[in-house]
């Protein structure tokens, strides 16, 4: 059984920082790309940001490029999302997520190939 658990989120102003954490348990960590998802209110949810399964590859959405950066610690289960010159826009619950496949860099930004997601950590940014 996988558990992810974020944390991190919080209340900022705009141009401010966050670092987002997801702790994972359960076996084979590291043989996965892990992803970071949003939700606004109203709004489908969102890819924001993939990392594989060595850390090696990444990949963002248009609207966080340059600002948010992910990152994995294997020997820790956990990954990161370090959020930069926050928007407004950026206001969302975020979610991490693990890919349903080991191995495999593939349709990283589609949420239907991940299978196991946390519960989620509000983030919003005022103006």
């Amino acid at each position: 059984q996988v558990q992810l658990v974020e944390s991190g989120g919080g209340l900022v102003q705009a141009g401010g920082s966050l670092r987002l954490s997801c702790a994972a348990s359960g076996r084979s960590f590291s043989d996965y790309v892990m992803g970071w998802f949003r939700q606004a209110p109203g709004k489908d949810r969102e890819f924001v940001s993939a990392i594989s399964w060595t850390g090696f590859s990444t990949q963002y959405a248009d609207s966080v490029r340059g600002r948010f950066t992910i990152s994995r610690d294997n020997a820790k289960n956990t990954v990161y999302l370090q959020m930069n010159s926050l928007k407004p826009e950026d206001t969302a619950v975020y979610y991490c997520a693990r890919h349903s496949r080991r191995t495999r860099w593939s349709a990283v930004s589609s949420l239907n190939d991940y299978d196991y997601w946390g519960q989620g950590t509000q983030v919003t940014v005022s103006s």
